[in-house]
């Protein structure tokens, strides 16, 4: 029987992601998936939001996007298929990294390789039994049946999760049939596409801008981002032309173009090599885990939470999942995790989840047919007028609005949120803040004129990395970042006096566990 502190279920974004973060806190997990090799078709077209920002603070943004510089905002996107003019926004929360999701699983599993992570390929979960310390996985293999017994088992196994299954864990919601959901890489006759906006000039409809677009007999969506194909996709609701026993084909996909639009897109099969993307789904399924948690069993990503694909919230809020969980997790494995900090997994994502949710199914709505949703959209786009209401649905989409309660007595402005980006004056020079959270440790981060901060760092030393710095790009004198990036103290007094430094130590205890000198006179 194999030994290891944590077994990943599924190779996908959120398991490999996971496998990453735990193996970058020192515990050693092994990846089960079931396919004998990667997928060779998108599932995904994208990341968009505040995890662009978190995969450049573990230096993956630059190995994906293929530039060398940091992500930069949006200066526009869609709520329910509305724009939103973003230009104007003081802090513009918005990110977009239109990568495949071959590509984002391939730098994925070459950092997990880097790294020392075990893949198993071919091998598929079959059973789940556990006590109070351990948990074993029967897994069939291409060799045959054997187990695994580990400390815990994280099911990254998608919508149809069999971790999720073999747990007991519900997974309760909401279920539509009557909308058709098409997707296709194409190719669009250049003499379509408008060079300057990369949107479309449709013959008989008028000029299409990119992303989404809804009619009145549904919608329809169209991106290029070369040297990919063109991407096109419609929703059509009560939509009876098809046979759902016979496959997809391109022909279904322009007649359903020329359905939503009233007007004829030409399409032919893209020149780049394939398998291309060619998809075709019915009903929209918004579920969500009755808990994250059975015993030594954790759910990630869409294993815990499904729900509609309008505005691409599924890889931003599943592979947070993952690195919320990681270190977490890592801390109890290796003993100094404080009492209940894996219990606040699921109290700070489970209600992500929920507000994913909630705005895909507002999304869903706004999009539908008829002359009562044109009347709503007429409202909500007067209303997008406004420069905070704009603001507060951006930071929703983004996920930028999350703010984790820290159990801080006085909390700072900043305790609970996001780490703003900095550039830290150091030694060596001005670096982004980005460059010091690549070891994914929590990190004292003082910028007092005293470096007093450092000082009352150091019974943490073994566990929590700490940068003297300077920065003219915030107020604060210090923080504490957990590996996550959301602060979990912060102070503005340039010299700390005792009272200060007693609660940085408070709140080092309180997410860190004991230091190691209160550890080792106990």
């Amino acid at each position: 029987m194999a030994v290891f502190d944590v077994v990943v279920v599924g190779a996908g974004p959120n398991g490999l992601m996971l496998a990453c973060e735990l193996s970058l806190a020192g515990v050693r997990p092994v990846v089960l998936e079931c396919l004998p090799e990667p997928r060779r078709e998108n599932r995904a077209n994208g990341l968009v939001g505040q995890v662009v920002r978190m995969l450049d603070r573990r230096g993956l943004y630059q190995p994906l996007a293929g530039t060398s510089g940091p992500p930069q905002p949006l200066p526009g996107f869609f709520f329910g298929a509305m724009p939103m003019d973003l230009r104007t926004l003081d802090d513009n929360p918005f990110y977009l990294l239109p990568v495949p999701q071959t590509q984002i699983e391939r730098v994925l599993a070459e950092r997990a390789a880097e790294l020392g992570v075990e893949v198993r390929r071919g091998h598929e979960l079959t059973g789940l039994t556990q006590d109070a310390d351990s948990v074993t996985a029967a897994v069939a293999g291409p060799s045959g049946r054997y187990e695994i017994n580990s400390r815990y088992v994280i099911g990254a196994d998608g919508a149809h999760s069999t971790t999720r299954k073999l747990a007991g864990i519900g997974f309760p919601g909401a279920a539509t049939e009557d909308l058709v959901l098409r997707i296709a890489e194409v190719a669009v006759p250049d003499e379509f596409v408008d060079p300057a906006t990369g949107g479309l000039n449709v013959p008989g409809y008028g000029y299409i801008a990119p992303m989404y677009h809804r009619t009145e007999r549904g919608v329809f969506v169209y991106g290029r981002t070369p040297p990919r194909p063109d991407m096109v996709a419609t929703f059509e609701w009560t939509d009876d032309s098809f046979d759902n026993e016979v496959p997809v084909t391109l022909e279904e996909v322009h007649d359903s173009i020329c359905r939503v639009m009233g007007a004829d897109l030409p399409l032919r099969p893209p020149d780049t090599p394939g398998p291309h993307r060619l998809d075709r789904s019915i009903g929209v399924n918004t579920r969500l885990a009755d808990r994250y948690r059975d015993g030594r069993v954790l759910l990630v990503g869409d294993a815990a939470h499904v729900h509609f694909v309008i505005g691409g919230p599924g890889l931003n809020l599943g592979l947070q999942d993952a690195v919320n969980l990681g270190w977490k997790l890592a801390a109890v494995v290796r003993g100094w995790a404080p009492p209940g900090l894996l219990d606040t997994y699921a109290t700070e994502r489970r209600p992500v989840g929920e507000r994913v949710s909630m705005q895909s199914q507002a999304q869903l709505a706004l999009v539908a047919p008829g002359t009562e949703v044109t009347a709503l959209r007429e409202l909500f786009m007067e209303l997008m007028q406004d420069k905070q209401t704009v603001a507060h649905i951006a930071n929703m989409m983004a996920g930028a609005d999350i703010c984790y309660e820290m159990r801080a007595s006085d909390p700072h402005p900043l305790v609970g949120r996001w780490a703003p980006d900095l550039v830290l004056e150091i030694d060596r020079g001005p670096v982004p803040l980005a460059e010091v959270t690549t070891t994914a440790r929590p990190l004292v981060l003082d910028l007092t004129d005293n470096a007093s901060l450092a000082t009352a760092a150091d019974g943490w030393r073994d566990r929590v990395d700490v940068v003297t710095a300077r920065t003219k790009d915030t107020s604060a004198t210090g923080l504490l970042l957990r590996p996550d990036c959301y602060v979990a103290w912060a102070t503005d007094v340039p010299r700390p006096d005792h009272r200060d430094l007693e609660s940085l130590r408070a709140a080092l205890a309180t997410w860190f566990g004991r230091s190691s000198a209160a550890a080792c006179s106990a």
